[in-house]
């Protein structure tokens, strides 16, 4: 199978020796790493995809699925963070075919809560609530407001209707014992982000109809590709050298820029990745996702002439696997020299056309995915997660805990119980 490649566009004023001295360094660390540092070790559960995702897993998780969407008409997942972000970029990006999600707990807008009720209005549904520790507000307030939405539906047959996703040991588990949900595990070794490919990403996907075999595959694969390739040339470490090059140069963004819409939500993944890892102690590039060709009017012009602060990661897709062509018209409206090309043509021109642009000005690598699929997807998520990971050491932060967004937890927990601020 195709796996994705990496490659640099534009090194921008840097030397090469530069880069090469840094994915040295890198690739000195990788022993290391996999054998799992000793600082992380309450962490690195997704190190390995198939310590949580092994074949009898996937299997039972599949069949779970199976029974949610023979039953079902739509599975709420309420999470937040990376409770559901994994799943919902996989969702989003494969179009399957299986029941819709319909996504909740990830804000407290009380116009979102109403149109997910009016979306589960006459629908059969089952809900899904993940939850590492069930103290996260958003998660916690929505499943109390949904469950009330579910029993009002099902009487004393809700509870048949709820999957809940937590830790082992959790108050979640307890709740679950206590009032006859499934429980899904989500794994103490683990963290929200890095969750994609145990029962908190997979299960929603299966349900939605991904094919999460191809999923942990794809992971798999890469897992094995990256681990056995020691050298400086590993697209891992040669990803997280480029960007620790310039964040030493004094860039502080990275936007990754897509021209497939479908891949918007992995986007936001990424995002979410690489922010709550690497932002802390006043350090780390600052993520952003940029979506083309309809941002190239906007933040397009503050690339090529705004200030130098950024590099450029382009997310390109090589075989779109769809073909739609521009067609003839008696309207002489200008585009007459189009007629009969195929859109997968223009964007690759768009594409291209950017790229050699960008280059001109900033550092860009181009990260290129054979198609949209599951395999590919799971190579892409475990290629990402990896590379943070392998970036993090390299800047010297700690890619696992995020004590900024539990310094706002709290302090929204003293306003709401009316306590002194």
């Amino acid at each position: 199978m195709q796996m994705i490649k990496l490659k640099i566009e534009s090194m921008g004023n840097a030397g090469r020796g530069e880069l090469e001295a840094l994915c040295g360094a890198g690739a000195r660390l990788l022993p290391g790493l996999w054998a799992g540092d000793e600082r992380y070790r309450d962490s690195m559960g997704w190190l390995d995809p198939e310590e949580w995702a092994p074949p009898v897993r996937v299997e039972q998780l599949q069949g779970k699925a199976k029974e949610v969407r023979e039953k079902a008409q739509s599975l709420v997942l309420i999470g937040v963070g990376g409770s559901n972000k994994a799943a919902r970029a996989l969702v989003t990006a494969l179009e399957p075919e299986g029941i819709p999600i319909v996504y909740a707990g990830n804000t407290l807008s009380p116009h979102s809560m109403r149109q997910v009720i009016g979306q589960l209005e006459g629908k059969s549904f089952y809900i899904n609530v993940i939850a590492k520790n069930f103290e996260t507000l958003e998660p916690g307030v929505a499943f109390r407001t949904l469950r009330a939405v579910l029993e009002g539906r099902y009487g004393g047959g809700a509870a048949k209707r709820i999957l809940v996703t937590g830790t082992p040991g959790s108050r979640l588990q307890e709740m679950a014992g206590e009032n006859g949900y499934d429980f899904l595990t989500f794994p103490d070794n683990i963290g929200g982000r890095y969750s994609a490919l145990c029962d908190v990403g997979l299960f929603p996907m299966a349900a939605a109809g991904v094919d999460i075999a191809q999923v942990v595959r794809g992971a798999v694969e890469m897992c094995c590709a990256l681990r056995t390739d020691g050298s400086p040339q590993n697209p891992a470490v040669r990803y997280a050298a480029f960007r620790n090059l310039w964040y030493q140069q004094g860039k502080r963004l990275e936007m990754l820029s897509i021209f497939e819409p479908r891949l918007g939500y992995l986007g936001e993944w990424w995002v979410q990745l690489f922010a709550e890892s690497q932002g802390k102690r006043g350090m780390g590039l600052f993520p952003v996702l940029s979506k083309y060709s309809e941002d190239l009017h906007s933040v397009g012009q503050y690339v090529q002439e705004g200030a130098p602060i950024l590099l450029e990661t382009f997310l390109q897709v090589e075989d779109p696997e769809a073909d739609v062509s521009v067609p003839p018209s008696p309207v002489q409206d200008g585009f007459q020299y189009l007629e009969g090309k195929d859109y997968r043509f223009l964007n690759r021109a768009a594409e291209e056309a950017t790229m050699q642009a960008h280059s001109s000005r900033l550092p860009c690598l181009r990260l290129s995915v054979p198609r949209i699929d599951a395999y590919h997807l799971g190579q892409l998520l475990y290629f990402f997660e990896f590379s943070c990971y392998l970036s993090s050491e390299m800047l010297g932060v700690n890619p696992f805990d995020q004590p900024g967004v539990e310094a706002y937890k709290q302090a929204m927990s003293r306003r709401l119980r009316g306590e002194a601020i």
